[in-house]
Order: structure tokens, then sequence, then C-alpha cells
């Protein structure tokens, strides 16, 4: 089972795409290191206010999967208040 959480994250304090791909680096490497998972910027690349943040992780157990990305949700939004953005919005899909 594959487990497929999008984050739509609104940055407020980028004035340019170095102040954006800085705060979607420190949120990818964090969510990698501490959740073993797969992380991608997936759309809204050339705007600096907004991204889209695709999160993967593949397992035999849903219940795992499911815990997992409600706590790589829940982490998402601690990070991204830490450096200066917001997740407006979340969608966990199962495939």
């Amino acid at each position: 089972m594959i487990a497929f959480l999008t984050l739509e994250l609104r940055i407020e304090g980028a004035h340019s795409l170095k102040d954006k791909r800085q705060v979607l680096r420190s949120l990818k490497d964090r969510l990698r290191s501490h959740f073993n998972v797969a992380v991608a910027e997936l759309d809204h690349t050339d705007l600096w206010r907004r991204a889209t943040v695709g999160v993967v992780s593949i397992s035999d157990s849903r219940d795992y999967l499911d815990g997992l990305m409600h706590n790589v949700e829940r982490q998402s939004m601690r990070i991204a208040n830490n450096a200066g953005a917001e997740v407006a919005d979340s969608f966990l899909e199962y495939l």
C-alpha cells in the first residue's frame, strides 16, 4: 500500500524564489530524516509564496501508514510555522 500526502503551503514571508527554496529545503530535509519518507515539490515551482509538496511512504500496513502520515502532517505544520510558512491545506490518499 502507498500513502500519498499532499501539502499546500503559503509562504507569506518569501520575497524571492531563494527565500521559498530555503523554507522548502528545511521542511523536506527534516521530514526525510525524521520519518524516512520521500518528499518533493510538486507544483507552483515558479511562484514565491505558494508551494505544493508531496510526501510518500510504502508499507504493507494501512494502519502504520495512517499513523505515519498524520504525524508527518502535524510535524509539517510545526516546521512550516517555525519557518514563516503555513500549511493551507492537506490531502491524504492511499494507492
